[in-house]
């Protein structure tokens, strides 16, 4: 896939592949958005009014919010909540769905989101959906939403892109999620649209193969470099916000970074840096892990918790 066009020359330390993701992801976003009918925002009555002091400003059209999905905006991994609306529906056997709940385990018990984990999870799922259309894809992911993810909403963080939106601001998702689960998310919740991992597809039949990689870390820096440079904003002007210290890179693009439920090296980063933080879980390690009692959750939560704890012992 060619660099595209309208990206302009930068130096940069991500990879090629984390280059190719990012742009892909970028292209898919924006044509998504261009193509979807407006839809009116989702209801928001129940939402925390925290948005930040004198932030966002009205009607500054070179500003945008990107918002990380997982744990950002909603409880747990978007990717685990799709392979448990894949397994109702006979994709997979159990136990594959064991391996998505134990990788589900890991990502809430550890606190921190693990690469070789979620490079695992994500290899999972590109052989579950291997020779299936997108279009079903993408229609069974709406049931997914409504079964699974709409409750996981955090009301706090749902807020705060609500008032950029009010603010006359373009908000996007960006997430290591598939992009076609990332884009229901963010049309379901009345966002812009959505940046996420783009699988690769011919004939409208998935490959099993990614452009790229996943839209992790670095990648997603430059999925919104990308973005950014299309529509023409200012990133200084922009605002991100994620839980995870792995978007770093993401939040330090912006003038405007939040940590938002943050993970202990985040939370660091950002009182170093003068960040904001925003936290809106109940407690700061409470755990909810939503996997089918039939998958063995709790003996899988409780191996996790032992392994955690054994490999900080031996640390």
């Amino acid at each position: 896939m060619a660099a595209l066009g309208w990206l302009t020359p930068r130096r940069r330390s991500a990879t090629a592949r984390s280059v190719l993701a990012g742009e892909a992801s970028a292209e898919a976003a924006r044509k998504t958005a261009q193509a979807a009918e407006p839809e009116a925002a989702a209801d928001t009555a129940e939402a925390a009014a925290e948005a930040p002091e004198e932030f966002p400003v009205a009607g500054d059209d070179q500003a945008a919010a990107f918002f990380d999905l997982d744990n950002t905006v909603m409880q747990g991994a978007a990717i685990f909540h799709f392979g448990r609306g894949l397994y109702k529906r006979e994709f997979f056997q159990r136990r594959e769905l064991a391996r998505f709940a134990w990788q589900q385990a890991w990502f809430r018990l550890a606190g921190v989101e693990d690469p070789d984990h979620m490079q695992d999870a994500r290899d999972s799922a590109l052989s579950i959906v291997k020779g299936h259309q997108v279009s079903d894809l993408m229609a069974i992911g709406e049931e997914i939403y409504d079964e699974y993810m709409a409750e996981r909403i955090w009301p706090g963080t749902r807020a705060l892109a609500q008032a950029h939106l009010d603010a006359g601001q373009k908000v996007w998702l960006v997430t290591a999620a598939p992009v076609e689960t990332a884009t229901i998310i963010a049309r379901r919740l009345g966002l812009t649209g959505a940046l996420g991992t783009v699988a690769e597809s011919v004939d409208g039949v998935y490959t099993g193969r990614l452009v790229g990689e996943p839209l992790h870390g670095p990648a997603k820096a430059e999925a919104v470099r990308a973005l950014a440079a299309a529509e023409g904003l200012d990133l200084a002007r922009c605002a991100a916000y994620s839980d995870s210290h792995n978007d770093i890179p993401m939040l330090s693009l912006v003038g405007h970074p939040y940590a938002i439920n943050p993970d202990t090296k985040l939370r660091r980063h950002a009182r170093a840096n003068d960040w904001r933080l925003r936290d809106y879980r109940t407690g700061r390690k409470a755990v909810k892990v939503g996997v089918p009692a039939a998958a063995g959750v709790g003996a899988l939560a409780g191996g996790a918790a032992a392994a955690i704890a054994l490999h900080r012992r031996r640390r």
